[in-house]
């Protein structure tokens, strides 16, 4: 797992390596930049020209590292640089005259007063304009240079942060001008900006690149911001004992279906019996008994009286974990049914789709819940339960202020899917692919995760590790079927293989 940290927290890394490595800050400029090139030789092959746009401090510095690099293995390279009176950062004048040595090698100076240069379709363009301490919005020559770079076809790639983005607030309310960059390379860990779907058309396709921070500094370092990655989940993953039954797994409880939804109800169930628990139980509606009887005979059922919606509440006692919502409607005689389940658990409820639309119809009801309960809310259900927001950053602060008040974790899902703690963190998932976002995915998640939880780990593991394993099933079956062909079943197919990959058998 790598801590996300604040842009004041990584001028404090650097600072860390070059006294305790020891390091001067000018290899460490040559080592990031050096970095960049590497990726660059590793998958640019056709470019005709590299246009390098270099600012005045430590970004421009990487940049023009990079452009002495590509110029040294052979490339045609034009480095330009705005015509300011401000003096350049000390490192970066040392690399601006280490690129002036070179044969042939010149600085283009470019102003307000100046033509700005011809962008061919066939260049690719290095932004090394501003790092990562950008301190205002872009403005007068700037924002008309970052304009002019975003007018162009050419491919666009951003040192470390995309010039003009904020890492640690919104830019939507900025009115300025950020590079649209096809490929942000980025100095490890992680920047907080790059979690956030506002930002995706200026961040591109992100690539971390080690720079060789010392992890002394990384593992005491306090942060609330986590990036999930293969390493951190496995280690939560219990390994079996050879004379284990389905005793020692639990017992999930999956409370779902309704008149024309009972397929949510077969994908939860489906999904929960892949994720391990020892036994599964679904209650539905009379009606789809059959249903569910012949698409999961693994499952138990758990028949509610009702022929089409979910009116009553059965004994609880014998459930580890219990999840509610996937297609189970809005009915008066459901919500308050869902109401005589939150005055009776005594667990931690996993909460999804129409139960959480109740809740947001309902918030009072939220006070009563036990603690460490889950929610699973997509974007707009959270909207519906905690309030709209203005912009990202916002609902990542209104979604950890809801951990925080009901002592509950909330999965808010998509792109890099957020949980949030009632401690206050957040931690952001790496894996899933954008043809996850179909129909049945986020019940499948449900099932996973309740599947996880009646195991008898932490909601935080069940949320962790269900969240990664969902997104690792939906990553090995897009590589087959391709985005727009995957389905949610196919996730549920490729859990085993998730699992394996954990273990290191596949």
């Amino acid at each position: 797992m790598m801590k996300i940290l604040s842009v004041d927290k990584i001028r404090e890394a650097d600072d860390y390596t070059i006294k305790n490595e020891p390091i001067e800050s000018i290899d460490l400029m040559e080592r990031a930049a050096t970095a960049c090139f590497s990726w660059l030789i590793a998958h640019i092959h056709a470019a005709k020209r590299f246009l390098v746009f270099c600012g005045n401090g430590n970004n421009g510095g990487d940049g023009l590292v990079l452009a002495r690099l590509l110029k040294q293995e052979g490339f045609s390279v034009l480095v330009f640089m705005p015509s300011q009176h401000e003096q350049l950062s000390a490192d970066c004048k040392t690399n601006a005259a280490r690129w002036l040595k070179l044969p042939d090698a010149g600085i283009i100076q470019i102003s307000s007063n100046t033509k700005l240069p011809e962008i061919l379709p066939s260049d690719i363009v290095v932004d090394a304009l501003f790092g990562s301490g950008l301190k205002r919005p872009a403005e007068g020559f700037f924002a008309t240079l970052i304009e002019h770079i975003n007018q162009h076809q050419a491919l666009v790639i951003s040192i470390d942060v995309p010039s003009g983005l904020f890492c640690d607030q919104s830019n939507r309310d900025k009115f300025a001008p950020v590079v649209k960059a096809d490929y942000t390379l980025s100095f490890s860990p992680p920047k907080f900006s790059f979690l956030f779907p506002e930002n995706e058309s200026f961040v591109g396709d992100w690539q971390l690149l080690d720079i060789g921070l010392m992890q002394t500094f990384l593992e005491k370092v306090e942060v609330n911001n986590y990036y999930v990655d293969r390493a951190f989940v496995k280690n939560i993953l219990r390994k079996r004992n050879k004379f284990a039954h389905k005793g020692d797994f639990g017992h999930a409880l999956l409370i779902c279906g309704s008149s024309g939804k009972i397929g949510a109800a077969v994908l939860a169930a489906r999904a929960c019996l892949r994720s391990g628990p020892g036994l599964v139980s679904i209650r539905v509606p009379g009606f789809g008994a059959s249903i569910l009887q012949a698409g999961v005979p693994e499952a138990m059922l758990c028949i509610d009286p009702d022929l089409n919606i979910f009116t009553e509440v059965p004994d609880l006692q014998q459930y580890s974990s219990i999840a509610i919502g996937p297609g189970l409607g809005q009915h008066q005689a459901t919500a308050k049914a869902l109401k005589l389940l939150i005055q009776t658990v005594q667990t931690p409820l996993i909460i999804d789709a129409d139960a959480i639309n109740i809740l947001a119809e309902n918030k009072t009801w939220i006070s009563f819940l036990p603690k460490a309960c889950i929610f699973t809310p997509h974007v707009k259900e959270f909207e519906r339960l905690a309030g709209k927001s203005r912009n990202d950053f916002e609902r990542n602060k209104i979604q950890r202020d809801f951990s925080f008040r009901y002592k509950a974790y909330v999965v808010l899902k998509g792109a890099y899917t957020a949980i949030t703690t009632p401690e206050g963190n957040c931690f952001f998932n790496s894996t899933g692919n954008p043809g996850m976002a179909t129909g049945g995915s986020g019940d499948v998640l449900t099932g996973i995760i309740a599947g996880i939880l009646a195991q008898g780990y932490s909601s935080l593991e069940a949320c962790l590790l269900g969240v990664y394993l969902h997104g690792l099933a939906g990553d090995l079956a897009v590589s087959v079927s391709g985005y727009e062909a995957l389905i949610a079943n196919d996730i549920t197919e490729n859990l085993g293989k998730a699992f394996q990959s954990l273990y290191g058998k596949f």
